[in-house]
C-alpha cells in the first residue's frame, strides 16, 4: 500500500480506538501508584474515542479534513495528562497532513515526527521513560528507516514504527527508576502502542472490533449509537455468613466489568467497596446485593453533570449578567467540599477528581459560562492541570489564569487569599504563595498488591500519602491516619484543615480529632465534612 485515502484513514482510526478500548484495563494495571484514580488507560480511551467518534461524521474523504476533526475532538475530549499528551500528538499530526487528500509512508513519518515536536512542547518539564520517550525514539527511527529505504510502503513503515516503539517501551524502566522498582513499563507508552497496533491491523484489512467481554460504553462503535455518559455508582456491602467464606474479588469484578467502566472493587474482611461507571446502575446493584447487605450506596448521573457544563454557555446569555472583574473555577468532588469552595467565592465547581478527570471541553464550557474579565482556574489535582492549561490556550477573548494547584487543600488556600480589590498579578502572586505553603496528606485504599518506595502494600490496605509519597500502609483506617499525621505534622505547622470523607463514621472522625488535639495541641484545627469519595481523610497542613 503506497497511498491511503480518507475512507481507509477513518477505518484505521476506528481500529486503533477499538484496540485501545479492548486493552485499556491492561494499561490501567500498569499505573505505578496503587490508588483508585482516573487511570491512564481510561483517560486515553475516553480521549481517543471522543476524537475518533467525531471523524466518523465527516463527509469529506480528504485526509487533511478528517485529521483536523480528529485533532479538535481530541483537544476538547482530553482527560488526564496522558489524554492531553495524546491530543497533542495528533495535533501535530494534523498540522503535518493539513491539505493532503491522501497519505504516503513519508507523510506518516513526517506527521509522527511533527506530533513528537508538539507533544514535547505541551509539557513544561518532559520526563523521559514515558510515552514521550517512546514517541520520540520510534518516530525518529521510523523516519530514518524511510530515509534509508524510500520505497517502503505504508504497512512496512508501520511494521518498523511499532517494532521500534516496543523496543523503546522495554527501556522505559531503565530511564524512570520508579517503573523498575514496581516492575512495570510506562502505561501511557503501552496505550499509545495499542493504538498504533490497531492502526496497522486496520490498514491490513483486518480492523479491530470491540471484544464482547469488554465494556463497550466507551468504544467508538457504541459511542456512535449512544451518547449517554451513564451513572457513577458506588456502594458498600457487608458480606453475609455464607458469602464471606466464598467471596472472591475477581469473580465480582468480572461480573461488573461486563456492564461498566472505571471499576474498583476492594475487600476489607467482610466489607466490600465498589465503584463503577455504568449505563445500568440497577444491574450493578443487583449483582452486588447477591453477596450481602448494602451499608451505603450512591448513584450520580454523569450525563447531568456533563449537560450542566455544556449548557452553561447558553445559560449565561439568557441571564445577561453584568460583566464582573473576577471569577474562579475549581475542580472538586464531594458535596461538602463543593460547598466549602462556593463559600470561598468560587463561581463554578466542576465535578471531578481522582475517579473522574474533567475534560478540556468541561473547562472550556465552564469558562465560557462566566461573564468575567479575568478567570482563575484551580485544577486541584496534578493529573488535571494539563487539561485545564489546554483549555486556557483555546480561550481567546478572556484572560484565563490556571494556577497549577495539585490538591484540594492547595485550592482552598489559594481561594482564601483571593482579593477582589487588588490587581490580577497581585492575586496570582498571593494565591500562588499561599497554595505552595500547604502540605497535603491523604488516606485512601490500595487497589493492588505492590511495593512502593520501600513500603509493602496489599490490596485493600489503607495508605497514608504525604504529597506524592506513600508513608504507611495498614489494614486499619485509623492506624494509617494516625501514622500519616505523625509523619506529616511538625512543630513549625500551625493550622490543620480536615476534610472528612463519605466513608468515615462520626465515631472515627471524633477519634481522629481527639488524636490531633492530644498530639498536636500547638495547631489550630478546622474540620469540614467534605463527603469526598476515594479519600477517607484529606489534610491540609500549613
Amino acid at each position: 500500500m503506497n497511498k491511503l485515502d480518507g475512507s481507509l484513514f477513518k477505518s484505521m482510526l476506528v481500529s486503533g480506538a477499538n484496540n485501545l478500548t479492548n486493552h485499556h484495563h491492561e494499561v490501567d494495571a500498569l499505573n505505578v501508584f496503587p490508588v483508585p484514580d482516573g487511570d491512564t488507560g481510561t483517560n486515553m480511551n475516553l480521549t481517543f474515542t471522543a476524537g475518533v467518534k467525531d471523524t466518523q461524521a465527516v463527509l469529506s474523504m480528504n485526509v487533511g479534513d478528517i485529521a483536523k476533526v480528529l485533532s479538535k475532538g481530541l483537544l476538547m475530549g482530553a482527560r488526564g495528562n496522558s489524554g492531553v499528551i495524546l491530543s497533542q500528538i495528533f495535533r501535530g499530526f494534523y498540522q503535518s497532513v493539513d491539505g493532503k487528500s491522501e497519505l504516503s509512508a513519508k507523510d506518516f513519518a513526517d506527521a509522527f515526527v511533527k506530533g513528537t515536536e508538539i507533544a514535547y512542547k505541551a509539557v513544561m518539564r518532559p520526563v523521559e521513560g514515558t510515552i514521550l520517550t517512546v514517541l520520540r525514539e520510534s518516530s525518529k527511527q521510523a523516519y530514518d528507516f524511510l530515509d534509508t529505504y524510500p520505497n517502503k510502503n505504508i504497512i512496512e513503515y508501520f511494521d518498523f514504527l511499532i517494532a521500534a516503539a516496543h523496543e523503546s517501551l522495554l527501556r522505559t524502566p531503565d530511564l524512570l527508576p520508579v517503573l523498575k522498582e514496581v516492575g512495570v513499563v510506562d502505561s501511557g507508552a503501552f496505550g499509545y502502542i495499542k493504538i498504533l497496533e490497531g492502526f496497522r491491523l486496520g490498514l491490513k484489512g483486518t480492523p479491530v472490533a470491540l471484544l464482547e467481554n469488554i465494556e463497550t460504553t466507551e468504544g467508538v462503535q457504541k459511542n456512535l449509537e449512544n451518547e449517554e455518559f451513564g451513572y457513577c455508582t458506588e456502594f458498600i456491602i457487608r458480606l453475609n455468613d455464607e458469602t464471606v467464606r466464598s467471596f472472591k474479588e475477581d469473580e465480582l469484578r468480572d461480573r461488573l466489568a461486563r456492564i461498566g467502566d472505571s471499576l474498583v472493587v476492594v475487600q476489607d474482611e467482610e466489607i466490600v467497596k465498589v465503584h463503577i461507571h455504568t449505563l445500568i446502575p440497577g444491574d450493578a446493584l443487583n449483582i452486588g446485593q447477591r453477596y450481602g447487605e448494602f451499608l451505603k450506596l450512591k448513584i450520580e448521573n454523569m450525563q447531568e453533570q456533563h449537560d450542566h457544563l455544556s449548557h452553561m454557555k447558553n445559560d449565561v446569555v439568557s441571564k445577561k449578567a453584568e460583566k464582573k472583574k473576577y471569577a474562579i473555577i475549581a475542580v472538586a468532588a464531594g458535596d461538602g467540599v463543593k460547598e466549602l469552595f462556593e463559600s470561598y467565592r468560587v463561581d463554578v465547581v466542576i465535578s471531578g477528581g481522582q475517579t473522574m478527570n474533567p475534560s478540556t471541553e468541561d473547562f472550556v464550557a465552564a469558562i465560557q459560562s462566566l461573564n468575567a474579565e479575568h478567570i482563575f482556574v484551580l485544577p486541584n489535582n496534578s493529573n488535571i492541570i494539563l487539561a485545564a492549561q489546554q483549555a486556557e490556550s483555546l480561550i481567546e477573548d478572556t484572560d484565563v489564569r490556571v494556577l497549577p494547584t495539585k490538591s484540594i487543600p492547595q485550592g482552598l488556600s489559594a481561594c482564601i487569599m483571593f482579593n477582589p480589590e487588588v490587581s490580577v498579578d497581585d492575586n496570582v502572586n498571593e494565591m500562588t504563595a499561599a497554595y505552595k505553603n500547604v502540605k497535603t496528606a491523604m488516606v485512601t485504599y490500595a487497589i493492588k498488591d505492590t511495593s512502593f518506595e520501600g513500603v509493602e502494600i496489599s490490596a485493600g490496605d489503607y495508605m497514608g500519602i504525604l504529597e506524592k509519597s506513600i508513608v504507611c500502609s495498614t489494614k486499619d483506617k485509623l492506624d494509617a491516619t494516625k501514622e500519616l499525621l505523625k509523619q506529616s505534622i511538625t512543630d513549625d505547622d500551625g493550622l490543620i484543615t480536615i476534610l472528612v470523607g463519605e466513608d468515615v463514621s462520626d465515631e472515627e472522625q471524633t477519634k481522629i480529632e481527639e488524636f490531633i488535639s492530644s498530639e498536636f495541641d500547638h495547631c489550630e484545627v478546622e474540620v469540614t465534612k467534605g463527603l469526598q469519595p476515594v479519600y477517607s481523610f484529606i489534610f491540609g497542613i500549613e
